[in-house]
C-alpha cells in the first residue's frame, strides 16, 4: 500500500509541475503588465522628479559617451572597410557612402547603441534596484511616506526613452565619420562630397524607423532593469540574478523589436 502511494504521489508531482510552471509564466506576464501599467500611471501625475531625471539622464548619457563614441567610430570604419572588396568586384565602389549611410542610419546605430545600453545601463539599474531592495531601503522610503517607485522606477525609464535616441543619433554621425576615414584613405574623397552621397539616398522614413527604433528600445531598457531590480529577491543573490536578467531579456526583446519594427517600416518604403 505504501509503494502504491508514493507512486501516486510521484504522478500527482510530474502532472501538476507543468502547470506550475505555466501558472508561474503567466503570473509573471500579469506581473509585468501591471508595472508597466502602474509607470504610465505615474509617471505622468504630479509631483515630478526633474532634478532626478536630469541626473539619471547624465548617468545613461553622459557616463556612456566614450564607450558610444569608440564603438561608433569601429563599427563604422570595419563595416566600411568590409564592404569595399564586395562592391569592388562589380566595380561599384562610388556607392560605398551611401550603403555606409543606409544600413548605419537604419539599422546598425540604434541596434548597436541599445545592446551598448542595454548591457552598461540595465545591468546598472537592475543591480542598484535591487541591492536597494535587498537591504529594505525601498520598503523604508515606503513607510517614510515618500513615493519610491515614481523617484526609482519612473525617472529612470524616462531617462532612457529620453537618452538613448540622443546617443543613437550620436552613433550614426560618429560611425559615418569612421566610414570616411576608410573612403578618404583609399579614395582621397573630400569631406563635403562624402557627405554629400552619405545624405543623398536617405529619406524621411529612414530617420523616422531609427527614432522610433530608439525610443522603444530605450523604453524597453529602462522598464526591463528597473522591473528586474524593484521585484528582486533572495539577498545578494538576487542582486546578481536582477542585473543578469535585466541585460538578457532587454537584448532578446531588442532584437524582438528590430524584427517587428522592421517589417512595420518596410510596408512605408
Amino acid at each position: 500500500m505504501d509503494t502504491k502511494n508514493s507512486t501516486a504521489l510521484q504522478l500527482k508531482k510530474k502532472a501538476t509541475k507543468p502547470k506550475g510552471k505555466i501558472n508561474t509564466f503567466f503570473v509573471s506576464l500579469y506581473d509585468i503588465h501591471k508595472f508597466i501599467l502602474r509607470f504610465f500611471k505615474e509617471a505622468f501625475m504630479p509631483p515630478f522628479e526633474f532634478k532626478e531625471i536630469v541626473r539619471q539622464c547624465y548617468e545613461v548619457g553622459v557616463r556612456s559617451f566614450t564607450l558610444i563614441s569608440l564603438t561608433g567610430f569601429i563599427v563604422g570604419l570595419i563595416f566600411t572597410k568590409q564592404s569595399r572588396p564586395s562592391l569592388g568586384q562589380f566595380g561599384a565602389t562610388s556607392w560605398l557612402p551611401s550603403l555606409v549611410s543606409i544600413a548605419i542610419m537604419r539599422a546598425l546605430a540604434p541596434l548597436v547603441t541599445a545592446l551598448i545600453a542595454a548591457g552598461k545601463v540595465g545591468s546598472s539599474i537592475g543591480a542598484e534596484l535591487g541591492s536597494m531592495r535587498v537591504t529594505e531601503q525601498i520598503d523604508a522610503m515606503e513607510v517614510s511616506g515618500t513615493k519610491p517607485f515614481k523617484f526609482l522606477v519612473c525617472t529612470r525609464v524616462l531617462a532612457t526613452t529620453l537618452t538613448v535616441p540622443i546617443l543613437a543619433t550620436y552613433t550614426g554621425f560618429i560611425a559615418i565619420l569612421g566610414g570616411y576615414v576608410n573612403v578618404a584613405t583609399n579614395e582621397g574623397t573630400s569631406f563635403s562630397t562624402y557627405m554629400q552621397q552619405v545624405f543623398d539616398p536617405l529619406t524621411f522614413t529612414d530617420f523616422t524607423s531609427s527614432l522610433i527604433k530608439s525610443i522603444v528600445f530605450g523604453f524597453t531598457i529602462g522598464i526591463v532593469g528597473s522591473y528586474q531590480g524593484y521585484n528582486s529577491t533572495k539577498g545578494t543573490e538576487g542582486v546578481g540574478k536582477a542585473a543578469n536578467g535585466a541585460v538578457v531579456t532587454a537584448m532578446f526583446l531588442i532584437f524582438i523589436e528590430e524584427i517587428v519594427i522592421v517589417q512595420i517600416t518596410s510596408w512605408f518604403r
